[in-house]
């Protein structure tokens, strides 16, 4: 990076979070959308540690996304690109012909007493009607709250008493390789298990799916209606105006007592943060083609598939298929072929998946990717061995970069709209304006050493975009999330800044393990066994030892094609350990498993994985991608002893 680009990225950090500047930075960078009324106020503290954006603004966050580039003569470019790689469909929906469909279905919203402020539960597939009824939520100011399709009635049970929706919108079902999910049974059990605040129930039937609307209607005290036949009958519904600060949805993320959290995001700061992201992290423009390789159920889904292309004027791909076996590990470089794709943002896990299956990347040198100007991962921790596989093979530069649910958007990525700034493998380059990140011990002091690993903090207040608090309890927001360090926003995230200025995110602060007294990273493990040429996945975590309290016990899946025998394979990580961490480790336990059990993002189930070798009690996730992966855990580390 030249001194000229350096200095450029470090002065406009410098005016986002200093208190004399960046009250005018985000007021500028607000101008990038279309306000009713226009803010002149950047940021107000309502309570300690709850700050309000643009708190005299008013917008509304579909006409954003959807009828100013209608007006602006852009109402015939694509705006949605919808690919199921189970059936075969691919659908184009331009902005014009998205914006009649969210009007139509705002108005069958409307007609079903559903209003601003009230609250929505959309439990559908990766189709387009996902973000219709997104989109025509945030039209008429109602609150949505996305359920991943296919979660256990039990959990949307959860979901339905916390947020006491009026109506849940739903599919027939959802396709998944070799097989198909019902959804109206489990939303049937799911109304059966819940308080009563469900009113209807909006089905839009998949002929390939059995279930309709017609086979509930008699059944109890909810209406159950046809999609699309209330789309027929609709009166299209106008965009609301909305304060700046009003919800746009709930979206729940696990929490540590075991009941979800819901968080909630505005509409104002949400439009200005993923608008300005867009242009300046992903260095996407109007008209290009970004594919956000997730679900909508997740936080990635609603702000990279949903909104931030969308408000950007860009075009984006919702794909219904898997990274392998759908039909192949060439599947992504098809999609980035056929639709031109600009910028691919995924998980780290999708593209060892792909790593583990096409090693030698055989399916990649069948497309043409030159479309594509970048790859951005984030969900996990990228190892550098899949950084390199990655960026040596695709040409295109690869972007580590950290978020989380409750920012919903980054904390630090290289912003390569911004500067030219070049890679450091394992890091996630630098703070993203407005994330003033301070490393703290213990103590809640700033660590003096760079290089020492400490707790990661955001000095308050946090930047126009994150959350605005949990539902229905500020309580528990600041004892999540203000609590540990006062002035902070603690991210529950460990890891250290270089001397470069380069922020290293190592892993939760959970997973840091003591062993004899000696606290080591899992995700400085992690990176160790994954120098191993056969070795596609790993997770390290800290399991009970009853002379050390901790020692550290890895987890490995190979790549397709290894032979190595297995104890050979244990033998070579112990060494590889010892080597590069050094016999403080204490590193004997491996275990080899065929897949590692994670959720339907990709996360890995560190926690749970802990939890059966320790032989504690625990549930099944309800994001779990496949529960009979841990039956195959259970019977891997039976009887699993260090080796010598």
């Amino acid at each position: 990076m030249s001194r000229e680009a350096a200095a450029g990225y470090h002065d406009l950090w410098q005016q986002s979070v200093a208190v004399h500047t960046r009250s005018a930075f985000w007021l500028q960078a607000a101008q990038a959308i279309d306000w009713t009324l226009p803010p002149t106020v950047a940021m107000e503290e309502r309570s300690p540690g709850a700050w309000r954006w643009f708190p005299d603004g008013e917008l509304n966050t579909s006409y954003n996304a959807l009828d100013r580039h209608v007006l602006a003569g852009r109402g015939d470019q694509t705006a949605v690109i919808y690919d199921s790689a189970m059936s075969g469909t691919r659908v184009r929906l331009s902005y014009r012909e998205l914006l009649g469909r969210v009007e139509r279905f705002a108005g069958v919203l409307r007609a079903n007493d559903v209003g601003q402020g009230d609250r929505v539960i959309v439990y559908l597939p990766m189709i387009p009607e996902a973000i219709v009824a997104m989109l025509a939520c945030a039209r008429i100011g109602a609150i949505h709250s996305v359920v991943f399709g296919g979660f256990a009635a039990s959990e949307l049970a959860v979901r339905i008493d916390d947020a006491r929706p009026t109506v849940i919108v739903t599919a027939s079902g959802g396709l998944e390789p070799g097989r198909a999910v019902e959804y109206l049974p489990l939303v049937e059990r799911a109304l059966a298990r819940s308080k009563g605040s469900v009113r209807t129930v909006i089905v839009r039937d998949r002929e390939m799916i059995p279930g309709c609307a017609a086979d509930y209607a008699d059944t109890g005290d909810v209406a159950w209606l046809d999609w699309a036949h209330e789309e027929n009958e609709a009166v299209p519904a106008a965009p609301v105006s909305l304060r700046s600060e009003d919800p746009l949805y709930i979206l729940y993320t696990s929490g540590t007592t075991g009941s979800p959290k819901g968080i909630v995001r505005d509409n104002g700061g949400h439009a200005v943060a993923l608008a300005w992201s867009m242009a300046n992290i992903y260095n996407i423009k109007p008209g290009d083609v970004f594919w956000a390789a997730s679900d909508v159920g997740w936080v990635v889904g609603h702000s990279y598939i949903v909104y931030a292309p969308l408000l950007s004027g860009a075009t984006t791909v919702i794909y219904e298929g898997k990274p392998v076996g759908t039909p192949d590990a060439g599947a992504f470089w098809r999609v980035v072929e056929d639709y031109r794709v600009s910028v691919l943002f995924t998980a780290p896990t999708a593209i060892r998946a792909i790593r583990r299956v096409d090693p030698d990347l055989v399916e990649l040198a069948r497309h043409d990717i030159s479309s594509l100007h970048g790859l951005f991962l984030a969900g996990e921790r990228l190892d550098p061995e899949t950084y390199h596989w990655a960026n040596d093979g695709l040409h295109c530069p690869v972007v580590d970069h950290w978020w989380q649910t409750e920012t919903g958007w980054a904390i630090a990525a290289n912003p390569r709209g911004l500067a030219d700034i070049p890679t450091k493998p394992g890091s996630a380059t630098f703070p993203v304006p407005g994330y003033d990140i301070v490393i703290l011990d213990s103590k809640g002091k700033p660590v003096k050493r760079t290089g020492t690993d400490g707790n990661i903090a955001i000095r308050l207040p946090l930047p126009p975009g994150t959350l605005l608090g949990v539902w229905g309890s500020e309580d528990r927001y600041q004892s999540a999330y203000l609590s540990a360090f006062p002035g902070f926003y603690a991210t529950g995230d460990s890891g250290h800044f270089d001397d470069d200025g380069y922020l290293y995110v190592m892993g939760r602060t959970d997973d840091v393990i003591n062993v004899a007294g000696h606290r080591l990273s899992t995700g400085s493990l992690e990176e160790v066994l994954t120098l191993h040429p056969a070795v596609a996945e790993c997770a390290v975590l800290g399991v009970h030892d009853p002379l050390k309290g901790q020692r550290a016990a890895g987890f490995v899946t190979l790549k397709a094609g290894a032979t190595i025998d297995h104890d050979t394979l244990a033998a070579e990580l112990i060494a590889l350990v010892r080597d590069h961490v050094g016999p403080v480790a204490a590193f004997r336990d491996v275990t080899i498993l065929d897949r590692l059990p994670k959720t339907r993002s990709g996360k890995i189930l560190r926690k749970t994985i802990r939890q059966i070798v320790d032989g504690e009690p625990y549930t099944v996730p309800p994001t779990i991608e496949d529960p009979t992966v841990l039956d195959a855990l259970k019977q891997a580390v039976h009887g699993v002893r260090p080796h010598p």
